[in-house]
This record gives structure tokens, C-alpha cells and sequence, in this order.
């Protein structure tokens, strides 16, 4: 079985493009790497987001939380119809960085990403911003 998906460097063509809209808190901008019926999921979302829609408030949520945050691909594996993408993330929260890996399944018609699904774990995030927030609270 062929498959049709984005080889290595196209993924890393496309990625060096998307990954940056990630950052600076601009969820439009994110948003326009998206097919208008995309379903968007992460572990942050009890179900998939459905269309620009149900995604908007979910990236502005995010980015709005995360404005610094960098993200950067290790390497990609292709799949029909798009590629597997190894990503690395730095988010600050307060004065620390915290590192983090992952993968998420990217799925493009006509060059917009139609289903992206993100997978890591995400206690070491939110353990570092829960306990910065004590903090702030406690000065």
C-alpha cells in the first residue's frame, strides 16, 4: 500500500510555517492553518473541537495563557494524507522553562491541516503553573 502522505521535508517545510503561530498570542492567525471543518484535540479537551468554530476559544485560551511558548519539530514520519509530528515545546511560567516532547497527528487537505490530534504529558506544565500560581499568591 502507497502511502500519500507529506514526506520529511515537506513536513518540515509546513511545520517551520505553523509552529511559529503557535506563539505571540494570535489565534487567528493559527486558526488560518485550519480547514473551516477541522477537528482539533488535545488533552486539555474532553471531546474534539469541530470547525474554526469550536476551535477559536480553545486557541485563544491557550495561546492567551502561553504567549512565550516555542515550538519546535524533532522530526516527522509520513501518514496518509499528512505526517506524524515529533515536537519539542518550551513554556516559560514564571522564571522557570518547562520541556516537553510530544507527538500529534497532522492530516492536510489543499495544504490546511483537516484533523490534528496532540499527545503528551502534560502533569509537568500544569504542576509548574499551579505551583507558580501559589506562589504569586502567597507574595
Amino acid at each position: 500500500m502507497e502511502i500519500k502522505g507529506y514526506s520529511e521535508e515537506e513536513a518540515k517545510a509546513f511545520a517551520e510555517r505553523w509552529h511559529p503561530a503557535w506563539s505571540g498570542n494570535r489565534p487567528d492567525y493559527l486558526l488560518s492553518f485550519y480547514s473551516e471543518d477541522a477537528r482539533y484535540m488535545d488533552g486539555g479537551l474532553s471531546k474534539p473541537a469541530v470547525g474554526h468554530q469550536e476551535i477559536r476559544p480553545h486557541f485563544e485560551k491557550l495561546l492567551g495563557q502561553n504567549p512565550n511558548w516555542v515550538w519546535s519539530q524533532r522530526y516527522a514520519v509520513p501518514m496518509q494524507d499528512g505526517f506524524v509530528n515529533h515536537w519539542h515545546l518550551s513554556a516559560p511560567v514564571g522564571d522557570q522553562t518547562v520541556e516537553i516532547d510530544g507527538v500529534c497527528l497532522v492530516h492536510l487537505r489543499d495544504g490546511k491541516i483537516f484533523r490534528n490530534e496532540v499527545y503528551f504529558d502534560r502533569s509537568e506544565l500544569i504542576n509548574t503553573i499551579m505551583n507558580y500560581q501559589r506562589r504569586l499568591k502567597t507574595e
